[in-house]
């Protein structure tokens, strides 16, 4: 078992919600029970898969756990680049928010990687 506010995987996904949840507050209401509360929820699940499976006991498990938050990251890279196409967020914010989720799958990948092997 493992701290997961030691890991800096964990600590950029947190960041990325936060400014998920700050750009999609100018989102039109029209929106509030639909993209936002999409693209909120599976934003928030990234940083959420990450430390449960920072709770379970073998490695095999903990990369499950990323692997879901690796699915979560391409739900949230779409839902980012739909806002951008719908007018939602503004073409600097976009970059913002593309590269932050970006740099987590990134990060993500990485880690699946590591643990996958020092489990075989």
């Amino acid at each position: 078992m493992r701290n997961y506010k030691n890991l800096l995987v964990w600590l950029k996904a947190h960041a990325l919600v936060l400014n998920v949840y700050k750009e999609t507050a100018g989102f039109p209401k029209s929106e509030q029970f639909i993209l936002i509360s999409q693209l909120r929820r599976s934003a928030t699940s990234i940083p959420t898969d990450v430390a449960q499976g920072c709770g379970k006991y073998s490695q095999s498990e903990f990369a499950n756990y990323l692997q879901i938050a690796l699915g979560s990251s391409n739900e949230v890279d779409y839902l980012v680049l739909l806002s951008h196409d719908l007018r939602y967020l503004q073409d600097d914010i976009y970059k913002k928010l593309d590269t932050q989720v970006n740099d987590v799958k990134a990060m993500l990948i990485s880690l699946i990687m590591k643990v996958r092997k020092a489990s075989s």
